[in-house]
């Protein structure tokens, strides 16, 4: 799709990728952005329209539908990680809150967004997923296992919205310099170019977008003799 006199919204776009997303898609045309936020009062990105939307709170979601029905591009970007892995102690309810954020909140959105997507003639989901999706070696298990979860929805997704026309793209990156990872020390990609390479990615008619380098090595290693979501042997 074009962005060029799109109508968007993106949640989690307070900070982070999701405001380089409010930015990036100012810049390329669209006609109007909706940012959702659990406080509207922290978005202070000028040229866009501010929504109260905790995509966990199921009312929220609702109300966002119904004040944003002319959307034509949905960004699901919100998303949370913890560090530590399945055996830990508070590993179950760390997992839960993980999944109701990462996976049951993008499936809520896409859900409650199909329907006007389609009334706008098919536009476009984007869900913003990782590099993780395919890799969990322990340190963010929970994380990754939601984004591989995201992994599986959005295929699903992508064939169930096909018939109305909707084109639905996942966002797979590795380390991204934003709070989320300023723990890391590891080699980090701007939020500005992955959205560039993704917003590329959607105009171009695109189901999938490896946006750096890290992503597409692990990808290709797939199908090596040891795939790259096996422990590497020296």
């Amino acid at each position: 799709m074009k962005i060029e006199n799109s109508v968007a919204l993106v949640t989690g776009a307070n900070r982070g990728i999701g405001l380089a997303f409010a930015r990036e898609l100012l810049a390329r045309g669209a006609r109007k952005v909706y940012v959702g936020a659990r406080n509207p009062e922290t978005v202070t990105q000028a040229g866009v329209q501010a929504l109260r939307l905790d995509v966990n709170n199921p009312q929220d979601v609702a109300a966002a539908a119904a004040a944003a029905s002319d959307v034509t591009l949905v960004v699901n970007n919100a998303g949370i990680a913890q560090v530590g892995g399945f055996l830990a102690a508070d590993s179950e309810e760390v997992a839960r809150q993980i999944f109701e954020t990462n996976f049951f909140a993008v499936l809520r959105m896409s859900k409650a967004f199909a329907p006007i997507l389609k009334a706008n003639g098919g536009g476009a989901l984007l869900n913003v997923l990782s590099v993780a999706s395919w890799v969990n070696g322990g340190e963010l298990a929970a994380y990754s296992a939601s984004k591989s979860a995201a992994w599986s929805l959005t295929n699903a997704l992508r064939s169930e919205l096909s018939a109305q026309k909707t084109q639905v793209l996942a966002l797979h990156m590795a380390y991204v310099d934003t709070d989320l990872t300023r723990g890391f020390d590891v080699p980090k990609t701007s939020p500005e170019d992955i959205v560039k390479r993704a917003l590329d990615g959607l105009e171009s008619g695109l189901d999938e977008v490896l946006a750096d380098e890290l992503t597409q090595q692990v990808k290709q290693g797939m199908t090596a003799p040891r795939p790259s979501y096996l422990p590497q042997v020296a």
